[in-house]
């Protein structure tokens, strides 16, 4: 199989070609793998114009019509899925298993859009609380936000990308879209899809550009709502210079998993090992911190060093490869210098710690200082380190002494610690008995501190892009409402 030698962008649901700007590569040989057409300001300014005027037709399509749209993509989808995993296993660097996983994973977030465009329910509310208010009566409903604007990340660039549009389509808002330069190959081809179906004109735009081109993306008044996935550093500005519209971030974390001394060690070292190196350790849930009852601590250690040896490296077109590549060169390298702090600082490697250009060996330590990078920044790759605890108040004390809170992990059997767990961790999800890595793409998803604003999952996505419209019914006065006759 191969890519195509160029890509188009597309403005107002119509590809255009006008230059190969942009430069994918593969992440695994770092040669150009095809070229992508850039927008360039005045083409950002075309399709927020589009968006704008296709803001009415959207809004009046009825949700058959949204539905069937979302359906087209679902079946187009399976029937290009070889071809999906396969930029994306190019233009990521993600091993090929995992790019098909991703492939169903965008399938079943349009598919749940689907389900959910017919379900947009509002709620007919009494209003006669008290006696000034007596006859009258409350209804209420969700009417699209408007135009949207979308930025995507580099490390999920299907489904990331999906959990903006289809729920974007699903409520009837139209969209411009950036997704990231480094990997745009699954949006531009998502928009092709979406160009098959009867969106009315200006409904999407598909616009690579440069990250200077972002600004165009967020500061916009006639855009309604951005939604950001990507760096804190960078969310947290956008959203400053966002002005009145609505913002929903999803941005990084350094997920703890717990591993309590009544765990499963077998499942509890397989699992962690998935959630800490599953594509290089680049998700925003990957398990960084991991905390382990001192009563099983050494078993533990021992199991998962040795699991963590055993993971393939390398060309993530090889079936058997579970680590492929960072991104680029230089992300490897910024990991690879707070290894290095680390161990400079006290920290003991475990295993792994050896970087080739862009692969970096799946790492574990432990002993690593908690005023450390690794500790108190995003590792964002193949890295994670290890922590002793022997009071589980103090373990989710750990959990919480962190600028970040997107989800956590814990392997436990006790009901009680779960419901504790459940009260007190500040993060925006707790997974039991499996790794904060884990997510379903119908679950409200998304963190709290430094880890974003909103939640993503279809159904709340939807919500955010809705605003609440309400209608207040009042009787005639004087009239009271008699019984039918028998």
């Amino acid at each position: 199989m191969k890519l195509q030698a160029t890509y188009p962008l597309y403005l107002a649901n119509e590809a255009q070609q006008p230059n190969t700007d942009l430069a994918v590569t593969d992440k695994f040989t770092g040669e150009v793998a095809t070229r992508v057409a850039l927008a360039d300001a005045a083409t950002i300014e075309a399709g927020i114009a589009a968006a704008t005027e296709a803001a009415a037709p959207m809004a009046a399509m009825a949700a058959y019509e949204r539905q069937a749209v979302l359906q087209h993509c679902v079946d187009r989808f399976r029937e290009r899925q070889d071809e999906l995993a396969y930029a994306l296993c190019v233009e990521a660097g993600k091993p090929i298993k995992d790019s098909r996983g991703e492939v169903g994973r965008l399938i079943d977030t349009f598919r749940i859009a689907a389900e959910e465009s017919v379900r947009m329910t509002g709620e007919v509310q009494p209003l006669d609380i008290s006696a000034r208010a007596k006859g009258y009566q409350g209804i209420w409903k969700r009417v699209p936000i408007g135009p949207c604007s979308f930025i995507s990340p580099f490390n999920f660039p299907l489904n990331l990308a999906a959990h903006k549009v289809a729920p974007a389509i699903a409520v009837g808002c139209p969209f411009v879209m950036k997704p990231a330069s480094r990997t745009p190959l699954g949006a531009i081809i998502m928009g092709e899809v979406l160009a098959e179906t009867d969106l009315p004109k200006g409904a999407f735009s598909i616009l690579p550009a440069s990250r200077d081109g972002a600004d165009l993306f967020t500061t916009d008044d006639r855009l309604k709502l951005l939604s950001f996935t990507g760096s804190p550093d960078v969310g947290w500005d956008l959203k400053a210079r966002a002005g009145k519209k609505k913002v929903v971030l999803e941005l990084g974390g350094n997920a703890a998993v717990i591993i309590d001394e009544d765990a499963d060690l077998d499942d509890a070292v397989d699992r962690t090992v998935f959630g800490a190196f599953y594509q290089s350790g680049q998700s925003c849930i990957g398990v960084q911190r991991i905390l382990v009852h001192a009563k099983v601590y050494d078993t533990f250690r021992d199991r998962l060093v040795a699991k963590t040896k055993t993971l393939i490296a390398g060309n993530p077109h090889d079936e058997n490869t579970f680590v492929g590549p960072m991104i680029d060169v230089k992300e490897a390298q910024r990991l690879e210098s707070w290894i290095d702090e680390a161990q400079a600082r006290g920290a003991t490697l475990l295993c792994g710690g050896r970087r080739e250009g862009a692969m970096l060996q799946a790492t574990l330590l432990e002993g690593v200082p908690l005023d450390t990078k690794l500790n108190v920044e995003e590792a964002f790759g193949p890295v994670a380190f290890l922590m002793k605890f022997g009071d589980f108040n103090e373990a989710m004390d750990l959990v919480n002494d962190s600028k970040f809170g997107l989800q956590a992990g814990i392997f436990t059997r006790d009901i009680f610690k779960v419901l504790d767990a459940w009260d007190h961790l500040e993060v925006g999800g707790v997974v039991i008995n499996d790794v904060p890595s884990y997510r379903v793409d119908n679950m409200p998803y998304g963190g709290v501190k430094d880890s974003g604003l909103g939640r993503e999952g279809v159904r709340f996505a939807m919500e955010d892009m809705t605003e609440i419209r309400n209608l207040v019914i009042r009787r005639r006065p004087g009239v009271d409402p008699k019984p039918r006759p028998e």
